[in-house]
């Protein structure tokens, strides 16, 4: 995988190959993070990243300027290579191994983009567990962006607060917001 815009654009990192994880490509997350550069100064930012897996999006906020950044994943494997990394390159990564599911219940912390990675293999009750959570827990700041990768084949747009999503490749991202109630 590689960094593809920022203080390190191009920077190639490896994974060690035993880990668990599928890395969003390097397509999929510049696409992706276009969008995000409409909505956002990455600077001013906080960003919670859930099933990390490589840190490849936590390196690439990170790159970019964010300063407040939070990785979860559960693998040990995954934590550990996100830390070593983050330190490598001078990363203000904070890295916690944790079920996202539990975490989520756990954390009161509020941040402008939710990015999450689940298993593709997830149903749709396991998917629509993570907006469930974001929203009931508010764990989105106003104008905050909770955004879940998945494949093309999993259609998430019956869940609470979906507004859209884009297909990169065999990638899809879907994009949740919070409902404004309008005053009267």
């Amino acid at each position: 995988m590689r960094i593809v815009s920022g203080e390190h654009k191009g920077r190639r990192i490896t994974a060690p190959k035993k880990l668990p994880v599928r890395p969003t490509t390097d397509m999929a997350k510049e696409s992706l993070f276009n969008i995000l550069n409409n909505s956002y100064y990455f600077e001013e930012i906080s960003v919670l990243d859930l099933f990390s897996g490589t840190g490849n999006i936590s390196y690439e906020f990170a790159s970019r300027g964010t300063e407040q950044i939070v990785s979860v994943d559960k693998d040990y494997g995954c934590s550990k290579f996100i830390n070593e990394t983050a330190e490598m390159l001078d990363m203000p990564i904070q890295v916690i191994k944790a079920d996202v599911f539990k975490y989520l219940e756990s954390t009161n912390q509020k941040h402008t983009v939710i990015f999450a990675d689940p298993p593709y293999n997830f149903d749709l009750q396991m998917f629509s567990k993570i907006p469930e959570l974001v929203f009931k827990n508010k764990l989105l700041e106003d104008d905050g962006l909770l955004i879940v990768e998945h494949s093309k084949q999993t259609d998430l747009s019956e869940i609470i607060n979906y507004s859209y999503s884009k297909s990169y490749g065999g990638n899809m991202f879907s994009f949740f917001k919070e409902e404004k109630k309008a005053d009267l």
